[in-house]
């Protein structure tokens, strides 16, 4: 694989972020203390019927959503390339993926390589909601940018110093050996929140990442020490489709009782539960909060996805002895205002009082602010320092 020649710091670099139905890009200018965002887009409902590709130039102009069908992943990274090219942007010198989940060999950000790939389809078990779609689009991409370093990118590797209280899970020895443990994730959410907050940030903070996948992470002093989700990034809260903490005895039941197989049950667990399964109605909160106007079982969901995290969040502020700062993101956690004051407002007991709610009293003694995640400004950032040779830029 070739490197571009790194005749200055600055390098332009493309982003690729993949869901299980989606792909979002980002082509960032990256400079060393600075991430500039050229173009922007993402590929929806990949697919469905109802796929659709909608993209921002460097000017900042929203351009007309185009919904022909999107069948799969490939197809969506087509559409990007021809969008980066019929855009005049510059081209990228460098690729950057976000995966989900490296398994127990692959924790740090690294340049992808043969081996890599290897390694990323053994891992594919760990995460296969996420890290085959990913492998798909890492593949395409390299046959079509086989001259670009490409970089994977990992939501687990800020959580890898977990302390080993939080990090082992409580089952045999000789399953821990194999790799079976909390991982933690949105680590790159994580990332770009700490990013915001600059060189000092609070020494106790608690980060809620809530949209359809929701995690609640514990950071003292910049490392992560505690976090919802475990060795997949179907545990924790509850979700949009996935159900967050369920007692195994359920499972054992369903399988016992129910017939159910190790197919169903993930399906289950990671399709129809969460929002949807409680609601059924829609995993999408929006949704919810116009059908809980007539509907129980629509404020039912939003109810129970307000107590989960509340719950999280106080099992976080046990863990650090105390909170300096919420921080919301994430598609809920920065949009709805509703949905935030009803996690905080059962938290008083601990300091925490929202910005609007203050009514000209002290500073409280945990603050609340909502940021947005930037996930792929921090792809783009490590995908620079890799394609310069110096990782710890």
């Amino acid at each position: 694989m070739l490197s571009p020649t790194p005749i200055a710091s600055e390098l332009v670099v493309l982003a690729l972020n993949s869901g299980s139905s989606s792909l979002k890009f980002g082509l960032y200018r990256v400079r060393p203390t600075k991430a500039e965002l050229l173009l922007t887009g993402e590929a929806e409902a990949i697919g469905g019927e109802r796929s659709q590709f909608r993209a921002q130039d460097l000017r900042n102009n929203a351009l007309p959503v185009a919904t022909s069908p999107i069948p799969t992943q490939r197809e969506a990274i087509t559409r990007i390339g021809k969008f980066l090219d019929d855009s005049g942007a510059p081209a990228p010198v460098a690729i950057g993926h976000r995966v989900v989940h490296g398994g127990p060999k692959l924790r740090q950000h690294c340049l992808i390589d043969g081996q890599v790939m290897q390694q990323l389809d053994a891992a594919s078990a760990f995460a296969p909601l996420h890290t085959p779609v990913a492998l798909s689009v890492i593949r395409f991409a390299r046959k079509h940018y086989p001259e670009l370093p490409q970089v994977a990118c990992f939501d687990t590797t800020f959580h890898i110093d977990l302390p080993d209280v939080a990090r082992v899970l409580p089952i045999p020895r000789e399953l821990q050996s194999e790799g079976i443990q909390r991982y933690g994730f949105h680590g790159l959410s994580c990332e770009s929140i700490l990013h915001q907050l600059g060189n000092d940030p609070p020494e106790r903070l608690i980060i809620a990442h809530l949209g359809n996948g929701a995690s609640v992470t514990a950071v003292r002093n910049g490392k992560s020490i505690d976090t919802s989700m475990g060795l997949t990034p179907s545990g924790g809260v509850v979700m949009g489709t996935r159900s967050g903490e369920l007692d195994p005895g359920v499972l054992i039941y369903l399988m016992r009782e129910k017939k159910l197989d190790a197919r169903r049950l993930e399906d289950m667990i990671d399709h129809r539960s969460g929002l949807l399964g409680i609601s059924g109605i829609s995993s999408d909160m929006r949704r919810l909060h116009e059908a809980a106007i007539t509907s129980a079982d629509a404020r039912l969901a939003i109810d129970m996805f307000c107590y989960s995290v509340r719950k999280q969040i106080a099992a976080m502020i046990a863990v650090l002895g105390g909170a300096d700062l919420i921080v919301f993101t994430g598609g809920i956690g920065e949009n709805d205002g509703e949905v935030r004051g009803a996690i905080c407002r059962g938290l008083d007991w601990a300091g925490v009082v929202l910005e609007d709610e203050r009514d000209g009293r002290s500073m409280p003694r945990c603050q609340v602010r909502v940021l947005a995640s930037q996930e792929d400004e921090q792809i783009a950032r490590h995908t620079r320092a890799f394609a310069l040779g110096d990782p710890s830029r």
